[in-house]
Order: C-alpha cells, then structure tokens, then sequence
C-alpha cells in the first residue's frame, strides 16, 4: 500500500511561533497545507526564550491543532535555531596524513568534528562549516579522493550562548520529541539562494521583529554570520514612545502609511496618527538598521565591490520601500526571497513572505528524513488490514446480532444494561421468604372439594 511521508516543524521568533506539517509523496513532491501560528508578547526576546511555561503552551497549542488537523499524533518534529547570540567564529584545523592513503569522506567529517570540540568560552558550538580545505597548500573545494601528506582547512564554528538552547530543550520537554535542530539560517540560505549567488557573492539579510540577521557568502561558502538586535519591532516602538500610542496602533499604523520612507509621504491621519510624524520615526529607526547591516560588510572581511547582490527576507522586510531604501544605501542590487521551489503550498492563504524560514525548513527536513521514516503517526480505525486485526467474538458477523458491529471501525454498540428482575409470586424467592402450611383443611375448602367431586361424577350416574 503506498503511503504517505509527513514532516513537522517549528520556528520560534521573537513575535510569534508557526508550526506546519509538509507531505512528501511517494514521487517525491512536498506539499504543505496545514499551518498554525500563535502569537507572544515578551516570551522570547531576540529569538531567544525568556519565559519557558508560556513558550511552552504555545507551541502545544500549535501542535493539539496540528493534530486535529491530520487526524494523528505528531511523535517528532524539526525545530529552528536563531537568536540574538548566534554568530560564526572563523577558525582553522591542521593535520598530517599519510600520503599513500586517499583522504576520504569519513576522514574529512573526523577532522571536522574535532574542530567544534574546541571549547570556546562562554558560548556552545551549535555547527562547524567548512570554508576552504588546502591539500598541500593547495586550495580546493573537494579534497576527498586526493593524496597529500597535509591538510588545511578553514572552518566558521555556528555558536551561541548555552542558555540558548538549553531553554529551546526545557520548552521542548513533552511528549512530542526534537528530532533536530536546524540552524534557521543556514537552512535558509541553502534552500533559496541561487548557487551562482553563493559563487559570485551575496548577502542575505533577515529582518524579523527583534534581530536581524546577516549572512554573507562568497566562492560558494559561508564567509560571515551574525544577529543583530534589531527589527521591526524597534520601529513599532520609536512611534509608541514618541506619538503615545498603543503598541497594537503603532503597528497598524507603520503598515498602512503609503511609503513610510519616501521623504514626499502623505499627510493623512491613521487611528488618530499623523502620518508624517510617524514616518519619521521608521525613517530614523530604518536608516539606524540599514547602517548596522552595511558594517557587517566590513566586519567579515569583504568589500561591496566583492558582493553581487542582497537577499531579503523576513517580516520586517515586508515595510514598503524597504529594498528600495536598502539599494540606495548599500548600493546592491536587492531581491526579496521567496519559498524553496521544491515545496508545493496547497493553501494560498498560507504563501506568505513571513513563514518563508518554516517553509525552508520543512524542505531541509524532507530531504534529511527517511523514506521509511515520518514524524506523524495517523490515527488508524480498522481500515487497512496492515494496521488493525478485528479482535475475534467467534460467528458473529453472520448471527442476527452482526448489525451491532459499527461499521467496521473496530468498536461494537454499548447494548442496554441489564437490570435485575422482580422476583416472581409463583416461585420461591430469596427476599421472600415462602409462607407456612397448615395441617389439615378448612371447613370452606372441604366444601370446595365436595363440590368439584360433584360436578365431575359421570353423566350416566345421577
């Protein structure tokens, strides 16, 4: 019988949690159709959890909808890795072979994981990416299968604060299991980068509520990556603290002002908000965030002139006139991305730029599963032979009585309970104790009985 592979997963931001299941078919096609998401207020600060309780009945929440959804029980699921602390740490490894032996896969990946063993203080290694390997001293992208009796290899080491993930394992201590965790990032970036944009240089850049993350890559490796505390939330706030509104109006207004950024917006008034006067608060904050993400160029040891373009993503990045404020100030050539093409999203209402980071982790994980393997367990009701055997009640199905069997769902029809019966006058009984006989018979029934000897004397005798 063909079946059906599930895979769940989760991304927890600083705003909001979104779970979703994907589909992936025995032709290999990933559909996604079922999303939930929960909103939190100061739960998780910077991509990080502060609150775990609250967290944590969140992402039940999510997963109890999930479930009523399919029908079944979500055993595992994926779970994305991002936050204010994590950043890459460049390093490098040296070691001696033997030259007469070809460097191998299992080799490299030793040598590798030798690396992240390297403590580095008050920070866990969450991943190590290799950059360059030099077999030699000679530069190459795929050592294995050569010889040489040195190698050299330039890594960036995927770190955070400890408190980062130890919070993410106690939110996640329930009966749905991790089965791992994704750095959110870097899934990102290989599902919706272009190959020839890894090679030629790009910069992906994703704006969530309250961090920033910058990613740069160059030659097709990971050169650089950061968070920065920042986002749109930092903007929301500028014009709650300076125009005295609610937060939940501020927000709505820095969604409906007609191009925030261009210095010509117009004067109207939102919920009782000047829209000039809000518009120079997300101008301010916008070119602050901008300016922070053009030093990272810096930081990582590139110059403009060796990137091709920028990559944006995120809800932050939905601002109208974002990108456009973006190429002015970096002078790149900005596109907004979009969900891995291997993914078919049946539901339209669910394709939004958003939930692109779920999305690039539902392809990841689809890829890293097993064909044997799903994170969902459906709920079976003695539909298929392979998953249920009828419990055996002898000739049953053909008595009178087979109508009481449910429509083959494994389950008979609770009968009427039954109730004790009174005891009867012509029997004995135990509550009723049998009343005491006389001796002889009295005057009236001796009458009785010469009456009925009368009447049944034969008609010749009179």
């Amino acid at each position: 019988m063909s079946k059906s592979q599930y895979i769940a997963a989760l991304e927890i931001g600083s705003s909001k949690i979104v779970g979703a299941i994907a589909e992936k078919t025995n032709a290999g096609y990933v559909q996604i159709n079922h999303l939930e998401v929960e909103k939190l207020t100061n739960s998780v600060r910077h991509g990080c959890v502060q609150n775990v309780e609250n967290t944590k009945g969140c992402i039940n929440s999510i997963i109890r909808k999930l479930e009523n959804r399919i029908d079944g029980n979500i055993d595992e699921v994926f779970v994305g890795l991002s936050g204010r602390s994590l950043h890459s740490e460049p390093t490098e490894v040296n070691h001696t072979l033997d030259a007469t032996v070809p460097i191998t896969d299992e080799v490299l990946d030793r040598i590798v994981n030798e690396a992240g063993r390297d403590p580095i203080k008050n920070y866990e290694t969450i991943k190590v990416v290799p950059r360059t390997y030099y077999v030699d001293k000679n530069e190459t992208k795929s050592p294995s299968g050569q010889f040489g009796s040195n190698i050299n290899i330039k890594l960036n080491l995927i770190v955070a604060k400890p408190n980062l993930k130890l919070n993410l394992d106690r939110v996640m201590s329930g009966s749905t299991r991790v089965r791992e965790y994704l750095v959110t990032p870097l899934v990102v970036a290989d599902e919706i980068l272009e190959p020839s944009e890894k090679s030629l240089g790009c910069m992906l850049v994703d704006m969530g509520a309250e961090t920033t993350t910058v990613s740069i890559y160059k030659d097709g490796s990971l050169v650089y990556l950061t968070t920065l505390p920042l986002g749109g939330r930092n903007i929301t706030r500028d014009i709650t603290v300076g125009l005295n509104v609610l937060e939940d109006t501020a927000e709505r207004v820095k969604k409906n002002i007609s191009n925030p950024l261009d210095k010509n917006v117009d004067h109207i008034s939102i919920e009782g908000v000047n829209s000039t006067d809000a518009a120079n608060y997300i101008a301010a904050r916008t070119g602050e965030i901008i300016a922070n993400i053009k030093q990272q160029i810096s930081y990582a040891g590139v110059k403009i002139v060796d990137l091709h373009n920028i990559v944006l993503i995120g809800g932050g990045a939905q601002l109208q006139g974002m990108a456009r404020r973006i190429e002015d100030e970096i002078k790149l050539k900005v596109r907004l991305g979009s969900y891995p093409k291997s993914l078919n999203i049946l539901d339209h209402n669910i394709n939004r730029a958003e939930y692109v980071q779920l999305f690039s982790l539902l392809s990841s994980a689809a890829q890293k599963m097993p064909y044997n393997q799903s994170c969902v367990r459906l709920n079976t009701y003695g539909n298929s032979d392979d998953d249920f055997v009828a419990p055996d009640y002898g000739n049953r199905g053909n008595d009178d009585n087979a109508d009481d069997y449910n429509g083959g769902y494994g389950r008979f029809r609770e009968e009427e309970p039954v109730r004790p019966s009174k005891p009867s006058r012509s029997e004995p009984s135990e509550l009723r104790p049998e009343p005491k006989r006389r001796k002889g018979m009295s005057w009236l029934e001796k009458a009785r009985k010469k009456m009925e000897n009368l009447m049944n004397e034969p008609e010749d005798e009179e």
